[in-house]
């Protein structure tokens, strides 16, 4: 017995899975299969996809069976099945099947093989996987916006000293405030000398 997976990954979701049961008998042809569903693994997840001319799925408590007209003696049995969602805490899933023949006879392929020893004479058909997708739980927490980060013009203006920084606002004001003065002052200078000159022509000097 052997199954493959189209997505062998732990908790994969809408997986098809492909078994094949060898002919074994030299008398007779296969014409039924029991499988019994690994933990995690409900049998109304299961759908048939494609099998043998005439075959249907029929699920049951623990499995299903997969049974129809009896195929040519030495076919094998290949069938397609679908399952909903895969177990998501192991990665090794065992199907232990029964093969029914036309004569009676069953192989039963239910052993369950030991990492590091022998494989039993009977093994069940073992699906290995990879370990589930981890996935990252989105915080509740708030999260702080973040500062803005300083501009150029932010940083130089920063690092430049009130005096240097205040030195153009402050030119404009001051300079005409100097002017005035000295305006003042030069019409008060003249208007002195124009005083001073008149009481010279007046005294005839």
């Amino acid at each position: 017995m052997e199954v493959q997976a189209d997505k062998p990954q732990a908790g994969a979701s809408d997986v098809t899975l492909s078994f094949v049961a060898e002919a074994e008998s030299d008398t007779a042809g296969i014409s039924k299969l029991d499988v019994a569903l690994p933990d995690g693994i409900l049998a109304n997840a299961v759908s048939y996809l494609s099998g043998p001319s005439g075959w249907a799925l029929t699920p049951g408590g623990t499995g299903y069976t997969v049974a129809g007209p009896a195929l040519p003696i030495g076919t094998d049995a290949a069938y397609k099945v679908k399952v909903a969602t895969l177990p998501a805490t192991t990665t090794s899933l065992p199907f232990k099947t029964l093969v029914t023949y036309t004569n009676g006879n069953v192989d039963r392929w239910i052993e369950i093989p030991t990492p590091g020893q022998a494989e039993p004479p009977h093994p069940a058909p073992v699906l290995s996987l990879q370990p589930a997708a981890v996935t990252t739980a989105p915080s509740s927490a708030p999260v702080a916006s973040a500062a803005p980060a300083p501009t150029q013009a932010t940083t130089q203006a920063a690092a430049t000293p009130a005096s240097a920084s205040d030195t153009g606002s402050r030119s404009g004001p001051l300079w005409w405030t100097v002017v005035a003065v000295m305006v003042v002052l030069a019409a008060v200078a003249a208007g002195a000398w124009r005083r001073k000159r008149r009481s010279r022509i007046g005294s005839g000097a």
